[in-house]
């Protein structure tokens, strides 16, 4: 098992790379979240009130160092998602076993934050599985849970074509607030790589 807080792989696919997020992608990576058409597609599920919308290259830079403290405390891992045509980060993908006492106990959380011009079938089904198939080399738990708003049409036709069922099971915040739009898939299948 690689152990993803002592050092952050690199996952390559055909048209993407995904490598830890560092302070270096704050320009690129303003223009995923201050994008409005994108921001309503983030998961900000139990994150304190953090929408992820940022509008500027400070609360960018804060949010990045944010991350990296979390990585250091072995919170979770986030990873810059670069397309590597234009060599720009185009969002990024953040995952960590979740411990709790609802149905997602057990379960890495994989949460997707994508420019909107990438907000399409192919190119999410293809980031996904740069992650989906190191889920079980790098994580320990069963399941593997995203989300994804009704609004998010491609990103539910992704998702279900990598073989994720949608849930009507809630997951349970800090603060009781239930929380809701989830798909799961065990990790013994994330581990398969779908074409």
């Amino acid at each position: 098992m690689t152990d993803v807080f002592a050092q952050c792989p690199i996952f390559t696919s055909t048209h993407y790379l995904a490598r830890q997020t560092t302070p270096k992608d704050a320009n690129d990576l303003l223009q995923v979240y201050s994008d409005p058409a994108a921001v309503p597609l983030f998961n900000s599920d139990n994150c304190g009130g953090d929408d992820f919308h940022y509008q500027t290259l400070a609360r960018m830079t804060k949010a990045i160092a944010y991350w990296q403290t979390e990585y250091a405390y072995h919170g979770f891992v986030r990873w810059s998602i670069i397309d590597r045509q234009t060599k720009k980060a185009i969002g990024t993908v953040e995952i960590f076993d979740r411990h709790a006492d609802d149905f997602f106990d057990d379960t890495a959380i994989l949460r997707l934050d994508l420019g909107s011009a990438y907000e399409q079938s192919e190119a999410i089904a293809e980031i996904m599985n740069l992650f989906l198939p190191q889920i079980t080399n790098c994580f320990v738990s069963s399941n593997v849970a995203t989300k994804a708003p009704r609004a998010a049409h491609a990103r539910i036709d992704a998702l279900k074509q990598l073989g994720f069922t949608g849930s009507s099971e809630v997951l349970v915040g800090h603060d009781g607030t239930a929380y809701t739009d989830y798909f799961t898939l065990p990790t013994r299948l994330a581990a398969i790589k779908v074409n």
